[in-house]
């Protein structure tokens, strides 16, 4: 059996708060359950597993833009910011400590 760990992590890459769903889930699940516990952010930077409609709204209801490529079946493309969106190593580089 698979696990998918979703995390909330500050700008250095540390840990804010984790959530653990089954593998074969959505990030949809993952997203809702740390949508509450969110800090205020300027920014959220993530992968395109959290690309949803329900989520850049909440988001910005919220005041927090969403820099999230977009799926690519998406019929009208969604902007981001792609040099942002290159410091989401430091989360990448998080989940590597957390695996050794």
């Amino acid at each position: 059996m698979n696990t998918k760990l979703h995390a909330i992590c500050d700008s250095q890459g540390r840990p804010l708060n984790l959530f653990l769903t089954a593998g074969q889930v959505s990030d949809d699940i993952g997203a809702r359950a740390l949508c509450d516990s969110l800090p205020d952010v300027d920014w959220l930077l993530g992968d395109r597993g959290y690309d949803a409609d329900w989520f850049r709204e909440a988001l910005q209801d919220r005041g927090i833009r969403a820099c999230i490529p977009g799926r690519k079946q998406r019929k009208t493309p969604v902007k981001y910011d792609k040099r942002r969106y290159k410091r989401r190593n430091r989360i990448e580089i998080m989940f590597g400590r957390l695996n050794d």
